[in-house]
């Protein structure tokens, strides 16, 4: 579990095919200087919103296992060497929240439709992929997009949007956002559960 406030980054720096794992899947390696220790190896890390698991530290990198399901669902599938990538290691008990519960599973992706700048505020419309989650969406509710804690300013049919402070884009590779990039989605979970009982 994580709460989407990040505090590191990561540069993709390898992508590699293993044959212990399922055909289709990769190992991603990531440069950081996030701090683990071996005793993390088999952990989950928020990877820009996507919950995979550290497989292996090396020096100044770390691997990381992405699954077949992984990448159909992500914007991994599009990822190239040298991108950044959001980071967040999973909360500790009793570890204050302050963003919103976030597990790292990713449920679609968004199209980047534009961005407007407004008092060094970014203003960003964003269409889902999956146009059947829109009913998921709700005015001021909480949602994930490439691992940051954000809320939805606003709802409609085709497109949502959201606004990104100074501070978010200091600490976050959102601050790299251009026309027709793809983001990771992640719904609030409570909505998600609360529409599912309520059918």
């Amino acid at each position: 579990m994580f709460n989407g406030i990040i505090y590191s980054q990561g540069v993709i720096t390898n992508f590699q095919k293993s044959s212990k794992y399922v055909t289709g899947s990769l190992v991603i390696e990531i440069t950081s200087n996030i701090k683990f220790n071996k005793s993390d190896i088999g952990e989950s890390v928020c990877c820009d919103g996507v919950c995979l698991t550290l497989i292996r530290i090396k020096k100044k990198s770390f691997l990381f296992y992405l699954s077949k399901e992984t990448l159909k669902r992500s914007n991994f599938k599009y990822a190239k060497k040298g991108k950044k990538i959001n980071l967040e290691k999973s909360l500790n008990h009793g570890q204050k929240i302050s963003g919103h519960y976030v597990q790292g599973h990713v449920d679609t992706t968004a199209k980047v439709i534009n961005i407007k700048i407004i008092d060094k505020t970014w203003i960003i419309k964003l269409d889902l992929k999956d146009k059947s989650l829109y009913k998921s969406l709700i005015e001021k509710a909480s949602i994930s997009v490439n691992g940051v804690s954000l809320t939805i300013s606003k709802v409609k049919k085709k497109y949502f949007e959201i606004n990104v402070i100074p501070h978010t884009l200091k600490l976050t590779n959102l601050s790299n956002l251009k026309s027709k990039d793809i983001v990771n989605i992640e719904l609030d979970i409570f909505s998600k559960y609360i529409l599912k009982f309520s059918k």
